[in-house]
């Protein structure tokens, strides 16, 4: 068993967007029996890419884990699992691991989210928070950490984390009620911050050197912009979209997914009773400060 660098190959999906950076990384860790992180979208050339890194050492494809059940990450599952016979291995089915409030929430319907959900996916394998995976080159602990999405998993590798799409070292990441919960993004920073990795793998940009200082920045940026939405609902009352066209500087395609950052703030603010919803929670609620 190894934690070396060397043990470890990147291989970037072609599926570049404005929330999905350069693409979907995808991890390749071992020589012979190899672990894969994230699958990827379902592109038959990124799948024959894996099968084909991986057959170059003569190795096989023993395990497939999911970070969460986002199409870029676990849309390559499929095919993959079949034409390999690896057992997969996620934190759980795609709505697993919401939080009452999410759970309460979506049941009142209209609010939204869904963004490239996978709805059809379910492991092989449960993992539990803290559930260790090992091989004879490499060894996994599985750290729940919800918050962009409910089921999303972090991998630690050594002194190193699989981080999924919690840090982005390029951007923030988006949350989208009910998939994300911003109560749990700042907790699951957290937990990532006292494991005090030395580098972070997201599944989409560059590697993150110091993740202390970036884990830190992230939640700042969180507290700046649930400050900026108080102080915005002090002049009146309004919805997520009339506030995330108040506060944010983005261009027209990146509006909606402002929106719905905000929207994950306006509820994180109505559970801690700074701000009240105008009614049930929904998609277009107005909220006010009180």
């Amino acid at each position: 068993m190894s934690d070396d660098p060397k043990d470890l190959r990147v291989l970037l999906a072609a599926n570049p967007s404005p929330l999905t950076g350069p693409g979907t990384n995808t991890f390749l860790l071992g020589r012979r029996r190899v672990a894969v992180i994230d699958p990827g979208p379902d592109l038959p050339d990124h799948r024959q890419a894996i099968l084909d890194a991986v057959a170059k050492d003569g190795g096989r494809i023993s395990h497939i884990f999911v970070t969460h059940a986002h199409l870029d990450h676990s849309g390559g599952v499929p095919a993959l699992a079949a034409a390999t016979g690896a057992p997969v291995l996620a934190f759980g089915p795609a709505l697993a691991g919401r939080s009452a409030a999410m759970q309460h929430l979506s049941g009142l319907g209209q609010l939204g989210g869904g963004e490239g959900l996978d709805a059809g996916f379910v492991p092989d394998q449960v993992l539990a928070d803290g559930a260790v995976t090992e091989d004879q080159e490499w060894r996994l602990t599985a750290l729940h950490t919800p918050g962009h999405f409910g089921n999303h998993l972090c991998f630690q590798w050594g002194d190193t984390i699989f981080c999924g799409d919690l840090v982005l070292g390029w951007a923030s990441t988006l949350i989208s009620p009910p998939d994300g919960d911003l109560t749990d993004f700042m907790r699951s920073l957290a937990r990532l911050q006292t494991a005090r990795p030395a580098r972070l793998y997201p599944a989409h940009g560059a590697p993150v050197d110091d993740p202390t200082a970036r884990i830190a920045e992230l939640a700042a940026h969180r507290r700046e912009r649930s400050a900026q939405i108080i102080a915005a609902l002090r002049h009146s009352p309004a919805d997520a979209a009339t506030l995330a066209a108040r506060i944010y500087d983005v261009p027209p395609h990146l509006m909606r997914a402002a929106a719905r950052n905000v929207l994950a703030h306006l509820i994180a603010l109505s559970d801690l009773g700074a701000v009240t919803p105008d009614g049930d929670i929904r998609a277009a609620t107005s909220f006010s400060v009180l």
